[in-house]
């Protein structure tokens, strides 16, 4: 068995509205600093250790874990995960 680091990302699908980014970018305006930054969109990110025998059912069991806990609502969220050998 070999060890992974998987990261999960999870952010708001297009055409969702992201409150959280949208305060962080009036607050730049407001204080009239970086104004080459017209959009700020955040996210939300776990980071698992695992061991499985391959990158595939590494990805696949962090995946299962995180449907079976309801980490995120698949209706408004996009879930993007990165499978990494240590």
């Amino acid at each position: 068995m070999a060890t992974f680091s998987v990261h999960v990302t999870i952010e708001n699908k297009p055409g969702i509205s992201d409150p959280e980014g949208e305060t962080i970018l009036n607050d730049l305006v407001l204080k009239g600093t970086h104004e080459t930054v017209s959009k700020i969109k955040t996210a939300k990110m776990l980071k698992f250790t695992i061991q499985e025998k391959d990158k595939e059912s590494a990805q696949s069991k962090v995946k299962e874990i995180c449907d079976d806990l309801r980490i995120y609502n698949p209706m408004v969220s996009k879930v993007t995960l990165d499978v990494f050998e240590n």
